[in-house]
Order: C-alpha cells, then structure tokens, then sequence
C-alpha cells in the first residue's frame, strides 16, 4: 500500500506559474472582450446585471483553480461591465485606455512592484521621476514643479490643498504636522461657485470644511468672476478651476493669481481634465496663467487616456508637497533617489508612474496634441448636429464638454433616460441653474465621428418618440 504525498497550496501555485495556461485563458478572455467591446451596447443589459448575484456565494472553504476564477469573470463580469473603452460612452469624464500603456499595465502588474521606496523598486521610482519631468514639461509648469501620483485629482487635490494649508500656516508659525489643527491660525477658503464636488471633499477631509468658503460669484458659463473676489491677504486659500465639469469653461486663472499673490495667497488649479488643455497649442489660450499658480490636480487616466487610476498632484514648493506628505519610521529606508511616498498620502501602492510613463512614450507630444484637439472637435460636432436636431446647447463649447437640454425639464428627463436604455451610448444628467440638463463628455481615444453620428440619431430618436408621446 502506497501513500499519496499530498500537494501543499505554495507547490500548486509554482505549478501553476509553470503551466500558465491560465495566462494564456485570460489573453483569450482579454482579446475577445476587445473584439465586442466596441460594438456591444455601452450600458449591460438587465440580463447581465442579474446574473452579478451569482458572485453572491459563501466564501469558499478550499482554493479554487485560476481556470475556474477566469471563467466566472469572463462568463458572468464582463458582460456587466460599462463599455468605457468604447468610442460611445460620454457619462463621466472617464477615458479610455491607450493600447501601449494597455500592455504596459499588464507586465508591471505581473512585477507587481510596492512604489512606496526606492528601495522597494529602483525602477518605480525612477520612471515616476522621469514620468514628474515630463508632465511638468508638457504643462509649461516651473520645472522646480514636484509631482506626487495618486488614485485620481480627489486625492490629487487633497495633496495640493495640504500642502497649501500648511505652508499658510507655517508662514504664522504654526506646524501642522507637529501641533494639528487644535487652536490654529484660521486660514480663508476662496472658491468659485461652481467648485467641483471633490474639491469639498478634500476641504471636509483637511478640517478646512465646506460650509466656511467664501464663494466668488460666476457668469453664465461657471467661470469664476475675478473681479468679484473678496479682499484677499495671505491667510487664503484660492481655488481655480481648470475645465468646468457641465460646460468644460475655464476660470480666468492668470487674473485670479495675479491677485492672489499679490496678497500672498496660496492658489490651487483644480484641472482633473481641463489642465491638459495647456499640451496643445488650439487650446492652451484656455489655460492661460497657470503655470503662476502653486499646486495643481489633474487626472491622466481622463482626457489622456491612462489606465484607471492614475491622479497626479503638482506642486511648485517641493519642500512644501514633501512636508505635507512626509513621515518616517525606525524601519523605513529613505534613499538620495525618489522615494514616491513622500510625495503621496499612501506609502503601499502600485507603481502609477509607470502607467503615465507608458501613456505618454505612446502619444508622444505630437500626438496627446492630436487626441486633445479630435475630442474638442468630437464635443463641437455633437453641439451643432444636436442643435441641428432641436435641442439646446447651453454652453459654448471650447473643450470636451457638451450641456445640452430639450425644450421642457419633462423632456430633458425623458430624453435621457430613453437614450440611456437604447443601448447606443450613454452620458449622463446634472442640473445647471436649477433646471435638469444632459452632459456629454467627450474623452476616449477610439471615439470616431461615426460614433459621434450614431450617437446624434439616438438622441434624436428619443426626442422624437417623446414629442410624439411613443416615450414617457
């Protein structure tokens, strides 16, 4: 009688690494996912959202084999996925995947790198300082401008914000990091009325809170009025807006600087998408003056394509980025390198700057410029068709932003949701001066004109059924 030697789960997975069938069944899965994903509808049908509750399984008592975990989240996950990458999806400013920084991802996740020191990875650090350089370059910034790369601008703004708080405060002689908030000096919080939701956020996270902001009064586009600031000193705390989120206006950021610093204020561009404006020379008039501000937020996986997440702060002060976001501990191991995490609230993360890196070396200057300049002509071609068609445009379109609506809130509403379950694209509501409105975002690579006509006859087709009463 012979005895079975039994298997230990660290021997299975080296054979597994061995095998690799299994990364050869998640390129099959990937491919054919891209092979449909661009034809497919943009929203999942009911169909593929009910059948999600099949995930809703008790935790398994024994491993399960990679094949069968590939299997359940081709079979059943992609099919409810949103089709972001395609050419059709407009709802959030979310961005596709350039197919270079596509693959890039794909073998960084197989290093599987901690960023967080030069140490842990010589070659996170290293391209995330090359990755700091050239977005700083492609923005005209300060090339003293320090980077720090994060989930997305709600973090990117957090950094910029802290960052600005505590170098105000330290010019009081107050030290945050050492005394806290507890009996501080009180700092002034000067935004436009119509600041981006995450910028309150990050207000409400730094004890700055949302309720003290002073509000500058904005014209019709959401453009903050820099004339109508209040009397500013150097306590304060500006925020300008790089790329309206409804109508993609920028506030007039040469003159709010000007101002600002005149008093000796601290001023932060919020430019989640609107910052990249500034690579390309048909729209860089419309972030004129921001490289006079102090920090800035923006996002690459939005207007440039990057794969989600990937947020990145600016700041002119190193010193005072590296201050906010600094600590140390008896076992970390600080280098003379870049060591990500003092740039960045985490310490364990992913190395994002690779993701940036990979985007750009596939765009190069040339060709950010060309995919920024097609989605403004995309957002201008979808405002005159569906003006065309008979609903109002409500902004002037100098980005990517599209507000649109019909001729009654009852339609405007009806319109959307119709176009929503049609399947054919999908963008989303907002309310802009106090009456419901349709917004289109105009952000992924792959869009086409095609796309953009496809997605005017849906639109058009919903209005008419509504009119005609076929739609409720």
């Amino acid at each position: 009688m012979t005895t079975q030697t039994k298997i230990t789960l660290q021997e299975k997975m080296f054979s597994q690494l061995r095998d690799r069938s299994f990364f050869e069944q998640a390129k099959k899965y990937a491919f054919s996912y891209l092979d449909e994903v661009y034809d497919r509808n943009v929203f999942p049908t009911p169909e593929a959202v009910s059948r999600l509750k099949e995930f809703d399984e008790p935790m398994p008592q024994h491993p399960a084999e990679p094949h069968e975990i590939l299997q359940q989240l081709y079979e059943v996950g992609a099919p409810a996925t949103m089709a972001q990458i395609s050419g059709r999806y407009f709802g959030f400013v979310n961005g596709s995947t350039v197919p270079g920084a596509a693959g890039a991802r794909w073998l960084a996740d197989i290093w599987d790198q901690n960023a967080a020191l030069y140490v842990m990875s010589p070659v996170a650090s290293y391209v995330e300082a090359v990755s700091e350089k050239w977005v700083v370059d492609l923005l005209g910034l300060p090339p003293e401008t320090a980077a720090g790369f994060v989930g997305g601008s709600t973090l990117a703004g957090m950094c910029g914000l802290a960052a600005g708080r505590n170098e105000l405060l330290k010019r009081q002689g107050w030290d945050v990091n050492a005394d806290g908030l507890f009996g501080a000096p009180s700092i002034r919080v000067i935004v436009g009325g119509q600041v981006h939701a995450a910028i309150s956020k990050a207000l409400s996270l730094l004890g700055l809170g949302r309720a003290r902001v002073e509000v500058i009064p904005v014209d019709d586009q959401g453009r903050a009025i820099a004339g109508k600031m209040p009397k500013l000193d150097s306590t304060c705390l500006v925020l300008a807006q790089a790329g309206n989120v409804n109508s993609g206006a920028f506030d007039p950021i040469d003159e709010i600087c000007e101002a600002a610093h005149e008093a000796g204020a601290w001023v932060h561009v919020d430019g989640a998408f609107g910052l990249w404006a500034a690579s390309s020379r048909s729209t860089r008039h419309l972030a004129k003056g921001i490289e006079m501000a102090d920090s800035w937020s923006v996002d690459a996986h939005k207007l440039i394509n990057a794969p989600y997440d990937c947020g990145i702060v600016l700041c002119r002060s190193r010193e005072a980025l590296v201050s906010a976001m600094h600590i140390t501990g008896s076992y970390l191991i600080d280098s003379e390198r870049r060591d990500n995490m003092h740039y960045a609230p985490e310490m364990s993360r992913r190395a994002r700057g690779i993701d940036v890196w990979a985007t750009l070396k596939s765009l190069g200057r040339d060709g950010l410029e060309e995919l920024i300049d097609r989605l403004c002509s995309h957002a201008r071609r979808f405002g005159e068709k569906l003006g065309a068609e008979g609903f109002h445009i409500l902004n002037d379109i100098v980005f990517n932003q599209v507000l649109l609506t019909a001729d009654t809130p009852e339609q405007t509403q009806a319109v959307l949701v119709a176009v929503q379950q049609s399947g054919e694209l999908w963008c989303g509501g907002t309310v802009w001066n106090g009456q419901p409105a349709i917004r289109i975002s105009v952000c992924s690579w792959a869009t086409t004109e095609a796309d953009v006509d496809r997605s005017v006859a849906a639109f058009a087709a919903a209005l008419a059924g509504v009119k005609s009463g076929r739609i409720k």
